[in-house]
């Protein structure tokens, strides 16, 4: 089972950078299933690409793979995980709310946002992160890419934005 796009909404209020991703994945979802990564054109949304987060999804088991991590997320997180599994990355991942998030949309299709806190490795400003979790499927019905958006405090894009 999948998720037409207009069976979920962002909440009022949202970062405009997470808006707009969801917009553009609307607009490239199919009449039938779901878009694709043949489909996600990174030329399409240039100003959204450092804070884009792409992972690969395995099945049996289910697992998570770091394909492609954008440069505000490697900034904030102080590391390029690209190639790493998510759960090697995080060892506390798979009791995390972010991991329910990837199961979820990994195996229904259902896209995710979510507001949560968050604190830099080496210390500094914490505050809030927004993120979208989008489900990709090369066949339009199993997800085998999570597009991924993450915007983090003191994020200067992010502010520019608000």
């Amino acid at each position: 089972m999948t998720a037409a796009p207009q069976d979920f909404s962002l909440p009022p209020g949202c970062a405009p950078k997470i808006r707009a991703l969801h917009d553009y994945w609307r607009s490239i979802h199919p009449e039938a299933g779901l878009p694709g990564r043949q489909h996600f054109d990174p030329v399409d949304v240039p100003d959204l690409l450092p804070n884009i987060w792409m992972v690969d999804v395995t099945r049996e088991p289910l697992r998570f793979r770091f394909r492609l991590v954008g440069t505000a997320i490697v900034k904030f997180t102080e590391r390029d995980a690209t190639g790493q599994w998510l759960d090697a990355v995080y060892p506390d991942y798979w009791n995390s709310d972010a991991a329910a998030y990837h199961r979820a949309c990994a195996l229904d299709g259902t896209p995710a946002y979510r507001k949560s806190h968050a604190t830099p490795p080496s210390g500094g400003s914490e505050g809030d992160v927004e993120s979208l979790t989008l489900p990709l499927a090369g066949n339009g019905r199993d997800v085998d890419i999570l597009l991924n958006m993450t915007l983090y405090p003191e994020d200067p894009v992010m502010e520019m934005e608000r």
